[in-house]
């Protein structure tokens, strides 16, 4: 799997905004991989040092629309510790 597509989008929540005090950021990620690849990743792609990943299996809900039920995908999600003194500026002022 090429490391650029290991991330696929940043999570952005009320609870992961939190967390950015703590030098942790969340992200979704694909389903095949793996802490060092997520490691990797994330020290391309925003050029920082990452000291800890830590990975979360959610499952898929069942959703409605109308009658009909229907469930979502599950989907992994990472969450990143950084070095202290590091920060992603793509996560700044959002």
């Amino acid at each position: 799997m090429h490391l650029f597509d290991v991330l696929q989008r940043p999570l952005v929540t009320e609870k992961n905004t939190i967390l950015q005090t703590q030098n942790k950021y969340a992200f979704e990620v694909a389903e095949e991989a793996t802490k060092p690849q997520i490691k990797q990743a994330v020290e391309k792609a925003f050029r920082v040092k990452v000291i800890n990943v830590n990975v979360i299996k959610v499952a898929g809900k069942a959703r409605r629309i109308g009658r009909r039920l229907y469930n979502t995908p599950p989907w992994k999600k990472a969450v990143v510790t950084l070095r202290a003194g590091d920060k992603i500026e793509f996560f700044e002022g959002v």
